[in-house]
C-alpha cells in the first residue's frame, strides 16, 4: 500500500475514472490516515521522486487582523464544530480560540493555525456526530513543521471532497460554524468572495456547501469576515457590489458579517436593520457616506440620525458577560443605533405599570422618531448599556441602563429597565455596579435618580448597592443622590 498523503481531495474519484494511473512515490510526503491508502497494484506505473515537496510560510498578522480574529472568536461557543480556510484571518483566529473547549474540526483544509489549535487542547472533536475524535479534512497546506506533525498522526482524518463538502454530513455536527473570508459586502448583506490569486480555497459553490451544512446543523451559523477596508484603503462595506464577480447571492443564508469594528447580526433582520448593522462595522471614515447613500436609495429613513463623532468614538471596550440565577447568561455592551427595533420590542413587552415607572407617564406608543433619539446617544453626555440574552445571532434585548451627565455639575442621572421575564435575577444590580465603575472612570462624582415611591423593586437595587443613598421624598417621588466619594 501507499498513502495519498496530504491531498486526498478528488484523487479517489479520479483513479476510479482514469484509464491510466501513474503514481509518484516520494518518501518526504507524510503518511496520513483516513481514505488515503491505495494498493500499489491499482497503479499502472510508479515513478520515484526525490524532489522536496512544496511548503508554504505562515501568514503574517497585523493589529487589524488580530482584532478581526478576536471578533470572530467571540461568536464561537464551546462545543462548536468549525470549518477553517486559508489566509491571515485564520492565522489570527486560532490564538483567540485556544481557550475554547471541545471544539471540533470539519474543514476543507488542515493548516498550521489548526495544528496550533489542536496542540492547545481546544480541539477534542468529542462533540461531533461523525468521525468523532478526529479532525476531518481533505487537504493540508502549510509549513514543513505541519507536514512533519501530520505524519502518521491519527488525530487527523483525510477524506475526499465528496464527504468533506457534503452538506448533509456537515449538518450532522451540532453547532457547526462555517467561517469564510469575504472580499466585499453590500448594505443588503450580499457577499462578494475573493477570486483569482486571492482565492485558492473555495468559490461560491463550495461556500454554499458549507452554508447549507450550517443551515442543517442544530445551532449552526455562517460567519463571513473581512477587513473594513482593503490594502488600497478602499471601502469593503459598500452600497452595492454589482460590479464585483464571485458573488454569493443567498444573503438569507448569512447569519453574521464581521469586521475589525464589530459584528453585524443579519439573520431575520429587515433591509433597513441590515444596513444599519453593516454601517456600524464599516470603517469610521466610510459611515457618513454610507448613511447618505442609504437614505438616497430609501433604505434608511430620511430623518435617520447619524452622529459622526459618536460613531467614531463608540465604546467597544464596554463589554461584559455574566451568568445569573437559573443559569441565565447575559452579555452586555454599549447601545447601538441598530438596536432601535430591539428596544422598541422591549418597550412593547412591558406592562403599563412598568412603562409608567420608567417614563413617569402612560406612554402607549414608541414611534421611530422618538426611539431613534433614544438609541443614538450623545457620547459626550450619555453612556447606555444593553443586556442581551440568547445565543450569538439570536439574542433578545432584555435590559438597558444608562447615565446622562449634567454638564453643569459632576453628577449624572441614572436609569434602568429590565424585561419583566428577567426581573429578580440580579441583572439590574449588575448593571448598576457596571455603571458606577464606568462613571468613575469618566470622572463623574456620583449619580442622581428619580424613583416613584411605589417602585419598590428599583429602590431595592439602589439600597443593595455598595454606596450610601440619600433620599428625599417629594410629591410621591424619591429624589436620590449617590455620592461615589463617601
Amino acid at each position: 500500500y501507499c498513502s495519498l498523503g496530504v491531498a486526498v481531495d478528488v484523487a479517489r474519484l479520479a483513479m476510479e475514472q482514469a484509464s491510466l494511473k501513474v503514481g509518484e512515490i516520494n518518501t518526504q510526503i507524510p503518511v496520513t490516515f483516513g481514505d488515503t491508502f491505495v494498493p500499489v497494484s491499482d497503479f499502472d506505473f510508479l515513478v520515484r521522486s526525490t524532489d522536496p515537496p512544496f511548503h508554504f510560510p505562515r501568514w503574517t498578522v497585523d493589529d487589524m487582523f488580530d482584532k478581526l480574529g478576536a471578533n470572530v472568536a467571540s461568536l464561537i461557543e464551546d462545543g462548536s464544530c468549525i470549518g477553517f480556510s486559508l489566509g491571515p484571518l485564520f492565522e489570527a483566529l486560532s490564538p483567540h480560540l485556544a481557550r475554547k473547549k471541545h471544539l471540533g474540526v470539519h474543514s476543507p483544509f488542515f493548516t498550521d493555525p489548526l495544528m496550533d489549535l489542536v496542540k492547545s487542547g481546544a480541539v477534542t472533536n468529542r462533540r461531533k456526530a461523525i468521525w468523532r475524535g478526529k479532525s476531518l479534512v481533505s487537504y493540508a497546506f502549510g509549513t514543513q513543521e505541519l507536514m512533519a506533525w501530520l505524519h502518521r498522526n491519527p488525530l487527523v482524518e483525510f477524506q475526499g471532497t465528496d464527504k468533506v463538502f457534503d452538506p448533509i454530513q456537515i449538518g450532522r455536527n451540532p453547532k457547526f460554524a462555517a467561517i469564510l473570508p469575504a472580499r466585499k459586502v453590500d448594505l443588503s448583506g450580499m457577499i462578494a468572495l475573493h477570486f483569482g490569486r486571492g482565492n485558492v480555497a473555495a468559490g461560491p459553490g463550495e461556500a454554499m456547501d458549507f452554508l447549507n451544512g450550517a443551515e442543517l446543523s442544530e445551532g449552526g451559523r455562517t460567519i463571513f469576515a473581512l477587513p473594513s477596508r482593503n490594502r488600497k484603503g478602499w471601502a469593503n462595506v459598500r452600497l452595492s457590489i454589482k460590479e464585483f464577480p464571485n458573488q454569493l447571492t443567498l444573503r438569507e443564508s448569512i447569519d453574521m458579517v464581521v469586521t475589525e469594528y464589530g459584528v453585524a447580526n443579519l439573520r431575520g433582520r429587515t433591509l433597513r436593520e441590515r444596513a444599519q448593522a453593516l454601517i456600524e462595522i464599516a470603517h469610521p471614515d466610510d459611515r457618513a457616506k454610507l448613511v447618505e447613500q442609504a437614505k438616497a436609495e430609501k433604505i434608511l429613513y430620511q430623518d435617520q440620525i447619524f452622529l459622526a463623532e459618536c460613531s467614531r468614538l463608540y465604546p467597544g471596550d464596554v463589554t461584559a458577560k455574566q451568568t445569573f440565577k437559573g443559569g441565565v447568561k447575559v452579555s452586555f455592551r454599549a447601545i447601538r443605533p441598530s438596536d432601535e427595533e430591539h428596544m422598541r420590542r422591549l418597550f412593547y413587552r412591558f406592562p403599563d405599570e412598568a412603562v409608567y415607572y420608567r417614563y413617569f407617564s402612560p406612554v402607549k406608543v414608541m414611534p421611530h422618531a422618538r426611539m431613534q433619539e433614544y438609541v443614538n446617544v450623545d457620547c459626550n453626555k450619555v453612556l447606555s448599556i444593553v443586556g442581551l440574552a440568547g445565543e450569538p445571532g439570536e439574542e433578545r434585548l432584555i435590559a438597558e441602563a444608562r447615565f446622562a451627565r449634567d454638564q453643569n455639575r459632576p453628577y449624572a442621572d441614572v436609569a434602568f429597565i429590565v424585561d419583566e421575564q428577567y426581573q429578580g435575577l440580579g441583572i439590574a444590580g449588575f448593571l448598576y455596579k457596571m455603571l458606577i465603575r464606568l462613571a468613575k472612570e469618566r470622572g463623574i462624582k456620583g449619580f442622581t435618580a428619580d424613583v416613584l415611591a411605589s417602585n419598590k423593586a428599583m429602590m431595592k437595587v439602589f439600597e443593595k448597592g455598595d454606596l450610601p443613598v440619600k433620599a428625599r421624598l417629594e410629591q410621591g417621588v424619591f429624589e436620590l443622590t449617590i455620592d461615589f466619594e463617601q
